[in-house]
């Protein structure tokens, strides 16, 4: 028998829809409100952005490294998309639970605005007023949903008729000041939140300060040698262009530093602690670089590496001023977004090694995401000990004493670059048609240089590649092979070779704990 108050109940899938839209436009009020608190008091109390880095900092190290290999630069974006997707769901549920056992979808922003506090709080820079805009925003937020809320129920009830037909025009009412009120928070979070944003961008004028930055010409350059490139389609050039160079760090949003501002502390167990500023360091005299830059995440045969030409500042001129102290062995360096790197000592004050602060890269100063204004660049150290960008404190100190981000997260504290060379031509997944076919790439062993690169196809004898003339022990070399390709599928394998006669490893090793190892195996198809 059909039971005779359903049809006195109609519409409960549509009022749970505008239950979820409900908490949706009262968590975008939260957002536009923090973010526009954020933009006028609190310049790092974003609580997207900070629970964004939170996320950033604990997550496991296999899924670090899938989300590089999957995403690779835009590891962050897809982040932001996926706390985005997150916070829809989440609110969507808030708005349910407020239609449905009121206060708990209020009571779920409010806790959505604690944890916010904590992610805020616990970044490095925060400040005496960095949780105002969670704490404002959970309570906009919330207000709204229980406003909201409240004029939901009293529109369902009267549609259901349950409390007669006097209840009728109360909840004509209730559902015009729903939609009105709701649409004109959805209207104003939009505007407010994505005005913050942009106006959080605009109002920097770190790019425009970049661009006309006149930094003085290194007193020495690089010498490119005849015959350093080779004119081969596909290889890799042999500087790579800066809108071309991997990033990878954990920086969620770009810092913004005015150099002006810019300070570098040098401290710790020193005989003197420096505090230098952007004109002191480059007062010291620039000089030009040309050095390899490797990610420990690049795989073999990976693109998370490449050569650039610097202009800095050697690192040692800086801790020979400070003076380390005796038992000393490690250098700690902190980037302004809290993020720390642990250096041998000993890598950062050899005379044979150049080691610097980095300002310019490729003849123009840092690009604001590789490090603007002053990153370190390390030869022979993968970046996450080594490469810290938007430096701000050198700790001088031991490896018994402190550790940097990425050591308890399961990576080596030392972590020295492997061996490697890359096939960059032909690539897997476009054939080639039979005839004299190039094979060509590039090899790297920093510090100590390439002697010879060796090639093997389907598994026969090595035959010796062409090198291209080094630029120096620390840049990589270009190679290649002519390869007589004969119609059907092959396998192409390279081998380095170092100066001290040393053989890349064919032993395969994953990223972690301390870089990827192997010779890259690559399948041909020739048509």
């Amino acid at each position: 028998m059909a039971n005779p108050n359903r049809a006195k109940r109609p519409g409960t899938k549509r009022f749970l829809a505008w239950a979820a839209l409900a908490g949706i436009v009262s968590a975008a009020v939260f957002l536009a409100v923090a973010e526009l608190l954020a933009l006028l008091f609190a310049r790092g109390g974003s609580p997207l952005l900070a629970v964004g880095s939170f996320v950033i900092d604990i997550v496991p190290q296999p899924f670090k490294e899938f989300a590089i290999a999957t995403f690779g630069e835009y590891d962050k974006i897809a982040l932001l998309v996926g706390l985005g997707l997150a916070v829809l769901i989440a609110s969507a549920i808030a708005g349910v639970l407020e239609l449905v056992r009121p206060p708990l979808g209020a009571i779920a922003l409010g806790i959505a605005g604690v944890l916010s506090v904590a992610a805020v709080v616990t970044r490095a820079g925060a400040t005496a007023t960095t949780w105002i805009p969670s704490v404002a925003g959970a309570i906009a937020g919330a207000a709204l949903l229980i406003v909201l809320g409240r004029m939901l129920r009293v529109w369902r009830q009267g549609a259901s008729g349950a409390a007669g037909p006097a209840s009728e025009p109360a909840a004509g009412v209730a559902r015009r000041r729903f939609l009105l009120i709701g649409g004109i928070a959805a209207a104003g979070a939009v505007v407010v939140g994505i005005g913050s944003r942009v106006a959080g961008a605009t109002t920097s004028s770190i790019a425009a300060i970049r661009r006309g930055l006149n930094l003085p010409a290194p007193q020495s350059t690089v010498t490119v040698p005849a015959g350093a490139e080779l004119d081969i389609e596909g290889i890799s050039p042999l500087f790579t262009p800066n809108k071309d160079f991997y990033r990878v760090d954990t920086a969620l949003t770009v810092p913004s530093i005015d150099p002006e501002t810019w300070r570098l502390s040098v401290v710790g167990m020193v005989d003197k602690e420096l505090d230098l500023s952007f004109d002191d360091l480059v007062g010291m005299g620039l000089n030009e670089y040309a050095l390899t830059l490797t990610c420990v995440s690049n795989e073999v045969g990976g693109d998370l590496v490449g050569t650039a030409k610097w202009w800095g500042v050697p690192l040692r001129d800086v801790l020979r001023a400070a003076g380390p102290a005796s038992g000393a062995d490690m250098v700690l360096s902190r980037s302004v977004d809290g993020y720390t790197a642990s250096t041998p000592l000993e890598s950062l004050t050899d005379d044979g090694l150049d080691a610097i602060l980095a300002v310019a890269m490729n003849g123009e100063p840092l690009p604001l995401e590789h490090g603007f204004p002053v990153r370190m660049v390390v030869p022979g150290l993968y970046g996450y000990v080594s490469a810290t960008k938007w430096l701000t404190e050198l700790k001088v100190t031991t490896f018994a004493d402190d550790e940097a981000y990425w050591t308890p997260r399961g990576y080596a504290a030392q972590a020295p670059i492997k061996m490697s060379s890359r096939i960059d031509t032909p690539r897997p997944g476009n054939p080639v048609s039979a005839g004299r076919v190039p094979i060509a790439g590039v090899a790297w062993a920093q510090t100590v240089g390439i002697d010879r690169v060796e090639v093997s196809i389907d598994d026969g004898d090595w035959q010796p590649a062409t090198l291209s003339t080094a630029v120096g022990v620390n840049t990589w070399v270009q190679w290649f092979v002519d390869w007589d390709a004969t119609p059907g599928t092959h396998y192409v394998t390279v081998r380095a070779v170092n100066a001290a006669g040393e053989i890349q490893t064919q032993d395969r090793a994953p990223i972690a704990p301390d870089g990827s190892s192997g010779w890259q195996r690559t399948l041909v198809t020739v048509t």
